[in-house]
Formats: structure tokens, C-alpha cells, sequence
């Protein structure tokens, strides 16, 4: 067959691919859905506010277009990887909305980048080097597989540094709550104060607690809400220290001098740590590059005079 004929073939079976498509898609070969059954006795309805109009971004016709196929393949990737009520809290720790559907839908989308990009460098191998189709293939595959961790490693991770942005401003806000009770603020008088001077993650989180107790929940239960959407003991202990001096009557001020002392010695001790690690590691390059190189200065002009003298 020629090149010409090859062309024609695969043409015409665009084409014709093209027309069935079209007479499938025909409103008289559609069956009616309950949208369009119900859609024409709601033309006169009144038109909602804008106010209640959702804010979620708009992605698009592709996006529009590629959502069901996305929906799918979050499906499949829950059902391989499970980890529902894991992915919810870290989530909540990163604080983002805990909305596990939204996150697989994003590990489809970094999986799908890492193996198309896989794909097509393995293409470009196969087009200059010959390399083999079925290498490809597994470069593809692992490069998919690559990407669905990609997105749970950097969830974790930050979950985990917004987590230590808040262990790092703890023991000043701490520190501000103490001031503010101690000059005849209530709790939620200090909250309040705090949250107006201070920003970052934890001032974020007292907000939301604030603006849970402003809804109708009770003090106590917005910031045990906080010490749950966490994963740090130190908040923990600073949410039940809280809660147990409101409840009984105790010196609010001394129990946040107390927790933000704490936090700060609970800081030093793991910069100690974090200092005794690196301490051994540096030993190995002292040992295994600088000690050799150092010992061979030493003895090489030796065994060079030796050598010269014999």
C-alpha cells in the first residue's frame, strides 16, 4: 500500500469515526434524562440571589470535558490506595477543606503530567535512539505511579510544615493571650484581640475557632475542634489547660504562661536534638574524606624520600 492509499485509509476513517459519532449524539438517539424532563417546569422559577452563587473556579470547556473521565480514575486511585480518614486529616492539618474526592482528583491530574512527560520523552527515545516500546511502557507506568505519590508525599508535607509554623508562633501567642487575660480580657475578649494583632497559621485556626463559637458553638468545643484539626500535642495540652481552667475557675493567665513556657523548653530540647544529629553526620565526611586526605599529605612526602633515596 502506498503513502497515499495509507492517508486515504486513515482519513476516511476519521471521517466516518466523525459521522457515527454525530448520529450517535443526535438528540433523537439521547435518551432524556431527569434534567431535561424536569428543566421545563422550571423555566419560570425566580432566579437566586448572588450572593448564595458558588465561588469555585471555573476550569473550563476541557475541564468541563474531562471531569467525568477525572471522577472515574479518583474512584479507581481511592479504591487502590484507600487511606480516606488519613488523607481527611492532613487535609485539615494543611488547612485546606477536607474534601478527599477534590485531592484524588488532583493525584489523577499529577499522574497523568508525570506519565504523559514520561510517554513522551520515551517517544523521542524511541524515535532517535530505538529504544524498546515495551521499556516505554513501563517508564509510563512508573512515571503515573510516580506522580499519584508525588501529590500524597507534598500533602504530608505541608501539613507538616504548617504545622511547625504554628509550633514556632505558639509560645508568642500564648504569650499575648496572657497579657490580654491579664489585663481583664475574658477568653473570647483575648481570642478576639490576639486574632486582630497577630497573623499566620495559628491565628488562622483561632479565627475559625472564633467564628465556630460566634455560630453557636460552646468555647470549650470550637478549640477542641482546634486541638482535632491538628496533629501537635503541645495544642492539645494547650486547648485541655484552657478548658479545664474555664471550667473550674482557675488564673487563666498562669495556665497560658505556663503552656507557652512549656512550648518554648519543648522547642530548645528539640533543637538539641536536631543539633546531636547533625553533629554524627558530620562526622562522616570528617572521617571517610577530610582524615584520609589529611593522613595522605602527611605520609606522601615521606614515602616520596624514601623512594628517592633508594
Amino acid at each position: 500500500m502506498t503513502d497515499l492509499a495509507r492517508s486515504g485509509a486513515i482519513l476516511g476513517f476519521l471521517v466516518g469515526s466523525g459521522l457515527l459519532l454525530v448520529w450517535f449524539g443526535l438528540p433523537r438517539h439521547r435518551r432524556a434524562g431527569l434534567g431535561d424532563r424536569v428543566l421545563p417546569y422550571l423555566k419560570d422559577a425566580p432566579r437566586p440571589s448572588n450572593l448564595l452563587a458558588s465561588d469555585a473556579p471555573s476550569h473550563g470547556v476541557l475541564g468541563t470535558l474531562l471531569a467525568p473521565v477525572v471522577g472515574q480514575l479518583s474512584g479507581h486511585v481511592e479504591r487502590i490506595m484507600g487511606g480516606a480518614p488519613s488523607v481527611r486529616r492532613r487535609l485539615l492539618r494543611a488547612g485546606q477543606a477536607p474534601d478527599v474526592d477534590r485531592f484524588r482528583a488532583q493525584q489523577v491530574v499529577w499522574g497523568a503530567t508525570a506519565g504523559l512527560s514520561m510517554l513522551v520523552l520515551g517517544s523521542l527515545s524511541v524515535l532517535t535512539r530505538g529504544t524498546s516500546p515495551v521499556l516505554v511502557l513501563l517508564l509510563t507506568g512508573i512515571g503515573v505511579a510516580s506522580g499519584v505519590a508525588a501529590a500524597d508525599w507534598f500533602l504530608s508535607h505541608r501539613a507538616n510544615k504548617r504545622e511547625e509554623r504554628m509550633l514556632a508562633e505558639f509560645p508568642t501567642v500564648a504569650e499575648l493571650l496572657a497579657l490580654a487575660v491579664g489585663a481583664g480580657e475574658g477568653a473570647v475578649g483575648a481570642l478576639e484581640r490576639v486574632c486582630r494583632l497577630s497573623h499566620g497559621a495559628l491565628s488562622d485556626e483561632l479565627r475559625q475557632c472564633l467564628a465556630d463559637a460566634r455560630a453557636g458553638a460552646s468555647l470549650q468545643a470550637a478549640l477542641q475542634g482546634l486541638a482535632d484539626r491538628t496533629g501537635l500535642m503541645s495544642l492539645t495540652r494547650f486547648v485541655d489547660g484552657i478548658v479545664i481552667a474555664v471550667e473550674r475557675g482557675t488564673p487563666l493567665a498562669d495556665v497560658l504562661r505556663a503552656q507557652a513556657q512549656d512550648v518554648r523548653e519543648e522547642g530548645r530540647r528539640a533543637v538539641m536534638e536536631a543539633g546531636g544529629k547533625k553533629e554524627i553526620a558530620m562526622m562522616v565526611p570528617v572521617v571517610f574524606l577530610v582524615l584520609p586526605v589529611t593522613v595522605l599529605f602527611a605520609v606522601f612526602p615521606g614515602f616520596s624520600f624514601l623512594k628517592f633515596t633508594m
